[in-house]
């Protein structure tokens, strides 16, 4: 069994969203994943989807990019974005999600020697423009990241994988690192950045913690190899 991630499908096949006004290097995105993805993914690996997977704004429009990801050799797992709002609550999307899909909901799954736990975050205290209403959500965020890392198999070990950076644009703490260290958290991923946003992107270690950023345009559209 192997591990893939990969964040920002961006996937629209039910809704009119064109990506390539984002950059050229969208252009034809879903294709280009699509063939990385056959290319490299095999049925027995797990492929880690941090967030921001559709943009639907109804499960029912929601359809046709799950059905295109179960059609994708592998096993996914699959954690809410800011963009998904699609994403109401657990329960309805477990009604519409095809079979070898999973959800992470504030909550971990056990893949055999490791835990993958999941929170979408948001941006943190020293973030461009953080606000106090900001304040609210990052609050509500790491008590929720906190409730995942609590659910964690103590024999395991534990991958975290969030939509947003768990630090600002200058890589500072916060009250996500601050659990993410706390709990022995091993390796996390993320993605939400994009364009000229890469740069601010932090990976390698920080206090025995591994950071890896996956956002699918950083990837150049190709799932990354996280445990082999």
């Amino acid at each position: 069994m192997r591990i893939y991630a990969i964040g920002d499908l961006h996937l629209s096949q039910s809704v009119e969203k064109p990506m390539d006004i984002f950059g050229d290097n969208w252009q034809d995105h879903i294709k280009k994943l699509q063939h990385a993805w056959q290319e490299a993914i095999l049925e027995d690996d797990w492929v880690l989807i941090a967030g921001d997977i559709s943009w639907a704004m109804q499960l029912n429009e929601v359809l046709p990019d799950l059905l295109f990801l179960k059609d994708l050799p592998g096993r996914k797992l699959l954690l809410r974005g800011n963009h998904d709002f699609w994403w109401s609550s657990r329960a309805k999307v477990l009604s519409v999600l095809p079979q070898d899909m999973f959800v992470l909901q504030n909550d971990s799954l056990r893949l055999g020697d490791f835990t993958i736990c999941g929170v979408r975050g948001w941006s943190c205290p020293g973030a461009t423009g953080f606000s106090g209403s900001d304040r609210k959500i990052y609050s509500r965020e790491l008590l929720r990241l906190k409730l995942s890392l609590e659910t964690a198999a103590s024999d395991t070990r534990k991958i975290l994988m969030m939509h947003f950076p768990p630090f600002n644009e200058r890589s500072q703490n916060s009250g996500f690192t601050d659990l993410i260290e706390h709990y022995g958290v091993e390796m996390v991923i993320y993605a939400h950045l994009h364009g000229a946003a890469h740069k601010a992107a932090f990976e390698g270690e920080r206090n025995g913690v591994r950071y890896i950023f996956v956002a699918s345009d950083y990837l150049k559209f190709r799932p990354r190899l996280i445990i082999s």
